[in-house]
Parts: structure tokens; sequence; C-alpha cells
């Protein structure tokens, strides 16, 4: 008798007989068998997409993962109640806010399924000892599973047998992983988030803010050196190539916004095709070669990403370039001695060249709200490196116009005008 329960205390708990009938209950070895399956696919599900996100750097086809349907349940609603705040500058900053704490609600996630993977695993065949002679409950399995996980080293609960044991080690060393995976990946996105804020806060000075493709070429072609146009489209071939390794190695790039509420990625990657696209269908005296590399490489960026935040195609969108908008932007041009090509022949050219990247730049503006820069800009705001808050106080002041008890009341109203 005593060796008999001695080696039924050897067994894992849901292989182990009650009053030393030779076979289990069927009922209660289909629970724990059941959990210990359930633990084994939550656990790799979690390590499989975790491994998928952080570490694989290329984009994975797979459509069922944790992290695919986070975004896809998450995005749409947060974005939708945003948009209903009428302030852009309000708006574009409540919208900033998802990127970041998407991040840290898919870590919470990812720690949230190891732990109940692991107490499921511990249910199914593990045996433990409480102290106080507490009953041994799910609740209590899940509560030892996340104190292993973060470390804790209570004690209040202890593994009993081997099997619980190992698992209780595996779980301890994943949560030590789990810590440097977020110590190193952090990181690398504020990183690949900052060489892409560079160049977009550049173009700020060359194209305006809002960018747009004529201001770009008019400021640009305008210079005695017509070589800066193809060194600053050499810049931005390689900018669309950093962008498109990066965003597709970490998707949640896409919902980081820019610093100031008139700028973004998908303004500066359209306005530069944009700009090409004049280029290649023709500008007298301005070489094209450059153009087409810089066009190539900012259309496979776009056509990629459209995918990563699952765009679609709308066959109703409305055009960006209008006949009045071309017609001015052929004067605004000229204006600065750059003739613009004209003819059906230009024109069908630049069509075609539009029609190769502008559905897919609209698709994902539709699905990240982000505005499109317009070709040709109709406004008289000044660039963000003309503005700022103390401005106009400054001016006025000059002027004798402002006493110190209006300038409190100015603050507040000229507070968002900057960002």
């Amino acid at each position: 008798m005593q060796r008999e329960i001695a080696l039924q205390r050897g067994k894992p708990q849901f292989l182990r007989t009650t009053n030393l009938i030779p076979f289990p209950r069927p009922v209660y070895l289909t629970m724990h068998i059941l959990a210990i399956i359930a633990g084994i696919v939550i656990i790799s599900t979690v390590l499989l997409d975790a491994f998928e996100t952080v570490v694989l750097p290329r984009r994975v086809q797979r459509h069922f993962r944790i992290t695919i349907l986070f975004y896809r349940n998450t995005w749409g609603p947060y974005a939708k109640l945003a948009s209903r705040i009428k302030s852009q500058t309000r708006r574009e900053t409540v919208l900033g806010y998802f990127g970041p704490l998407s991040m840290i609600a898919l870590l919470v996630i990812w720690a949230l399924g190891l732990i109940l993977g692991f107490a499921l695993l511990q249910y199914g065949g593990g045996d433990h000892l409480a102290a106080g002679n507490q009953p041994i409950t799910f609740r209590l399995l899940l509560y030892h599973s996340g104190e292993t996980f973060f470390t804790l080293g209570y004690g209040d609960v202890t593994p009993g047998s081997y099997y619980s044991r190992v698992l209780s080690v595996c779980e301890a060393g994943m949560g030590f992983a789990f810590l440097a995976v977020v110590i190193g990946y952090l990181p690398t996105i504020y990183s690949a988030f900052s060489r892409r804020e560079i160049e977009i806060s550049l173009l700020d000075a060359r194209a305006g803010s809002p960018p747009s493709a004529a201001e770009l070429l008019t400021r640009t072609l305008s210079s005695v050196d017509r070589g800066t146009l193809d060194r600053l489209l050499h810049d931005w071939e390689r900018w669309a190539a950093e962008v498109l390794e990066s965003h597709l190695s970490y998707p949640v790039l896409s919902f980081y916004r820019s610093q100031h509420s008139n700028q973004s990625w998908l303004g500066a990657l359209t306005v530069i095709l944009d700009a090409t696209a004049l280029v290649i269908a023709g500008i007298d005296g301005v070489s094209s070669e450059q153009a087409r590399w810089t066009y190539k490489m900012a259309r496979h960026a776009v056509v990629d990403l459209a995918q990563v935040v699952n765009a679609h195609y709308d066959p109703m969108q409305q055009e960006r370039l209008s006949e009045g908008d071309l017609a001015q932007m052929r004067a605004l041009l000229a204006e600065k001695g750059l003739k613009l090509g004209e003819g059906a022949v230009v024109e069908a050219k630049l069509h075609e060249l539009r029609m190769k990247y502008e559905p897919y730049v609209m698709g994902i503006a539709r699905n990240l709200y982000i505005p499109l820069p317009p070709w040709i800009r109709h406004d008289t705001i000044k660039d963000n490196w003309q503005a700022g808050p103390w401005d106009r106080m400054i001016q006025a002041q000059a002027l004798g116009r402002v006493s110190r008890e209006h300038q409190a009341g100015e603050k507040t109203a000229i507070a968002e005008d900057h960002f």
C-alpha cells in the first residue's frame, strides 16, 4: 500500500488515481488534458506572434495573428472617435497617442497570454502546496503563474512535483526574456521613428507646411545650381527605402504621427511622388534620371505599405489634380523660369504616373486618417520654421500695441498655433 501511494505521488496530478483505483476518472482526465492542450496552444500562439512582430524582419502573410486582430479591432473605433474632434491640432494629438499606447497594450496582451497558458499547464499536470492549507484553485494558479512570470518569488504557492517545478523554471526564464524584448524593442522603434522624422523636418523649408509638389519644385529649381534637385531626390530615394524597411519590420510605426499636425510620413512620400511625376512628365532643362529612380523607390514603398495597413482601393475616389490646379502650377513654374510640357502626350504621361501611386496613397490616407497634401497650395500659411507661439506678441509689443495685461490672455489663444 505505501509503495503504491509513493508511486502515485511521483505522477502528475491528472494521472493520479483516486482511492487507488487503477484508472483515473474519464471526466477528470479529459479536463486536465484539455487544459494542457489549451495552454500549449496559447503559449505557442503568443510566442509565434511576438517573434513575427519583434524579431522577424519581414512581412508575414498569415492573417490569423494576435497583432493583426488587435490593430484591426482597435484602430477603427479609436480613429472614428478622434475624428469627431474639430481642432486639427488636438485631433492629431489624440491620434498620435494610439501608436505608443497600442504597443504597450500589445506587450500586455502577450504577457497575459503567457501567464494564462502556463496557469493552464500547471492546472493540467501540476501539484502545488499552498501556505495556510488553502485549496488549490485555478484562480490561485493564475496568481502563482503571474508571480513566477514576473519573478516575484513570494513563496506562498510552491510547486510540489517535478513537472510543475520544470514549468515554473521555464516560465521564470520566459519572464526574463520578455523583459529583454521590451527593453530592446522600445529603443529600436523610437530610433526608426527618429530617422524617419529628420527628413520630414528638413522638407519643411523646401516644400512648405503642409508640403506640396509645386512648392518643392519652385523653391529647389529656382536656385542657380540645378543639381540641387538631384541631390535632394537622391536623399529621398534612400529615405523611402528606409521607411519601407522599418515599417515592414515594425508596422506599428505607421500609426506614429509627426510632431507637427501639418506634416506626416505619408504626406512627405506623396509630395516626393508628385514632384518626381512632374519631372518625369517633362520640365524643360531638368534631367529626369534621378527622378525616375526616386519615383520607383517611393512607389514601391507606398504599394507595400498599403498592404501593411490593410488599405483598400476605392474606384469612386476623387481626383487630386484638377485641370485648374495643373494650369495654375504651369503658371507658377513659368514665373520661376521653368516650363512644364504641354499637350496630350505630356498630360497622358502624367496621368499614367499618377495612377500608379495615387490609389495607394489615398487608400492609406483613408485608413490612417492622414490628410494628403495638395499639388499646389492655395493658402498663405507660414511654414513651420517661420511660425512661433510668441511671434504675434513680439511684433505687437514692438509696435507698442500690447500691454502686459493683454499678454496673458494672448498666450492661451496661440498656444497651439505651432503644433
